[in-house]
């Protein structure tokens, strides 16, 4: 597409854009706005402005009108949710993680406090080694068949309606993704 060369020659023109080929006060040879400045440099100044609002604070208004999309467009953004690949789940948590080593921290250390608080004082020697077994042949499962297996707790440490214990009769091993979608849920 043909650009006018000056600004006077867009406005006459009712352009949008107009190209010089000579760079802006910052270096850049690209477009520029009529009513504004170097394209380049605007991208520029969104990226920086976008990068600060990232850091702010969520307002309320923000947060329900999150919620208000969520209920309208329910379906389409489930479907965008399952359509993703288990690569780029993964590299997306594993990022998430490098970012946020404090976050991971916390939570480890929560669950492990919970698995303590939820183990009673009255278990044996042999059953607190039945319950590490069970973990051991989920890790042994995971190397041999390449499927993420983990510990379950049958009736949840945390529940809604009832709490759990951490006990051998109260843990099953099931693949991670049965596990996901069984969630924080007693199966009777």
């Amino acid at each position: 597409m043909n650009y006018p060369t000056t600004r006077k020659e867009a406005q006459s023109a009712n352009a949008k854009y107009y190209f010089t080929g000579v760079p802006c006060k910052h270096g850049h040879i690209a477009l520029r706005k009529t009513k504004g400045t170097c394209v380049d440099c605007m991208k520029i100044d969104w990226k920086e402005q976008a990068a600060k609002r990232k850091l702010l604070p969520k307002s309320e208004a923000a947060k329900e009108a999150g919620r208000r999309y969520y209920e309208k467009n329910r379906i389409e953004v489930m479907a965008r949710a399952t359509s993703r690949t288990m690569e780029s789940k993964r590299a997306y948590k594993a990022k998430y993680k490098l970012a946020n080593p404090d976050l991971y921290k916390a939570l480890s250390s929560f669950r492990r406090k919970r698995n303590q608080q939820a183990t009673p004082k009255w278990l044996t020697y042999t059953q607190k080694k039945e319950i590490r077994s069970l973990y051991i042949i989920a890790q042994t499962s995971t190397k041999i068949t390449g499927v993420k297996y983990v510990v379950d707790h049958i009736v949840p440490l945390v529940g809604d309606t009832v709490c759990g214990l951490h006990v051998p009769w109260n843990l099953q091993i099931m693949t991670q993704e049965d596990n996901l979608l069984k969630s924080n849920k007693h199966n009777s």
